[in-house]
Protein backbone atom coordinates (compact mmCIF):
# COMPACT_ATOMS: atom_id res chain seq x y z
CA UNK A 1 0.00 0.00 0.00
CA UNK A 2 2.85 2.39 0.76
CA UNK A 3 4.33 1.70 -2.68
CA UNK A 4 0.98 2.70 -4.17
CA UNK A 5 1.14 6.04 -2.33
CA UNK A 6 -1.15 5.31 0.59
CA UNK A 7 -0.17 6.65 4.02
CA UNK A 8 -0.51 3.95 6.64
CA UNK A 9 -0.82 4.09 10.39
CA UNK A 10 -0.24 0.70 12.01
CA UNK A 11 -2.09 -0.01 15.23
CA UNK A 12 -1.32 -3.35 16.86
CA UNK A 13 -4.08 -5.07 18.82
CA UNK A 14 -4.19 -8.17 20.98
CA UNK A 15 -7.87 -8.65 20.12
CA UNK A 16 -8.34 -8.37 16.37
CA UNK A 17 -11.62 -10.29 16.61
CA UNK A 18 -13.10 -7.40 18.57
CA UNK A 19 -11.70 -4.87 16.09
CA UNK A 20 -13.19 -6.76 13.14
CA UNK A 21 -16.54 -7.08 14.91
CA UNK A 22 -16.61 -3.36 15.76
CA UNK A 23 -15.88 -2.52 12.11
CA UNK A 24 -18.58 -4.88 10.82
CA UNK A 25 -16.34 -7.38 9.03
CA UNK A 26 -18.48 -10.50 8.46
CA UNK A 27 -17.06 -13.63 10.14
CA UNK A 28 -16.92 -15.46 6.81
CA UNK A 29 -14.74 -12.74 5.25
CA UNK A 30 -12.21 -12.24 8.02
CA UNK A 31 -8.54 -12.47 7.16
CA UNK A 32 -5.14 -11.49 8.52
CA UNK A 33 -5.08 -7.69 8.11
CA UNK A 34 -7.76 -5.07 8.71
CA UNK A 35 -7.58 -1.48 7.53
CA UNK A 36 -9.83 1.56 7.58
CA UNK A 37 -9.85 4.40 5.07
CA UNK A 38 -9.70 7.32 7.48
CA UNK A 39 -11.46 9.79 5.18
CA UNK A 40 -14.47 7.55 4.42
CA UNK A 41 -14.61 4.94 7.20
CA UNK A 42 -14.55 2.14 4.62
CA UNK A 43 -12.95 -1.13 5.70
CA UNK A 44 -10.32 -3.22 3.90
CA UNK A 45 -9.92 -6.83 5.02
CA UNK A 46 -7.07 -9.07 3.95
CA UNK A 47 -4.62 -8.81 1.06
CA UNK A 48 -6.69 -6.41 -1.06
CA UNK A 49 -4.78 -5.01 -4.08
CA UNK A 50 -4.09 -1.24 -4.04
CA UNK A 51 -6.12 -0.58 -7.23
CA UNK A 52 -9.14 -2.16 -5.52
CA UNK A 53 -8.72 0.24 -2.58
CA UNK A 54 -8.90 3.14 -5.06
CA UNK A 55 -12.06 1.62 -6.57
CA UNK A 56 -13.53 1.21 -3.06
CA UNK A 57 -12.88 4.85 -2.19
CA UNK A 58 -14.60 5.90 -5.43
CA UNK A 59 -17.58 3.64 -4.55
CA UNK A 60 -18.55 5.45 -1.37
CA UNK A 61 -21.73 3.48 -0.70
CA UNK A 62 -19.64 0.30 -0.35
CA UNK A 63 -18.87 -0.24 3.36
CA UNK A 64 -15.91 -2.52 2.85
CA UNK A 65 -14.15 -5.13 0.75
CA UNK A 66 -12.30 -8.32 1.59
CA UNK A 67 -9.99 -10.97 0.25
CA UNK A 68 -10.89 -13.80 2.66
CA UNK A 69 -8.13 -16.08 3.87
CA UNK A 70 -4.65 -15.72 2.46
CA UNK A 71 -4.86 -16.71 -1.23
CA UNK A 72 -1.55 -17.48 -2.95
CA UNK A 73 -2.39 -15.07 -5.80
CA UNK A 74 -2.86 -12.01 -3.56
CA UNK A 75 -0.45 -9.09 -3.02
CA UNK A 76 2.36 -10.08 -0.71
CA UNK A 77 1.56 -13.78 -1.03
CA UNK A 78 2.51 -14.59 -4.60
CA UNK A 79 2.12 -13.66 -8.24
CA UNK A 80 -1.12 -11.96 -9.19
CA UNK A 81 -2.78 -14.08 -11.88
CA UNK A 82 -5.91 -12.11 -12.73
CA UNK A 83 -8.10 -14.55 -10.79
CA UNK A 84 -8.05 -12.92 -7.34
CA UNK A 85 -11.63 -12.05 -6.38
CA UNK A 86 -12.28 -9.25 -3.90
CA UNK A 87 -15.80 -9.24 -2.45
CA UNK A 88 -17.88 -6.60 -0.73
CA UNK A 89 -19.21 -7.20 2.78
CA UNK A 90 -22.38 -8.74 1.32
CA UNK A 91 -20.16 -11.42 -0.26
CA UNK A 92 -20.72 -10.16 -3.82
CA UNK A 93 -17.80 -9.90 -6.25
CA UNK A 94 -16.39 -6.37 -6.21
CA UNK A 95 -13.28 -6.83 -8.34
CA UNK A 96 -11.21 -9.51 -10.06
CA UNK A 97 -7.50 -8.86 -10.40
Amino acid sequence: MRQAGYKLKVIDSNDMSAVKKRLGVPDSLQSCHTGVVEATGQVIEGHVPAPVVAKLIASKPTKGVAVPGMPANSPGMGKMDGKLVTVDFAGKAFSQD
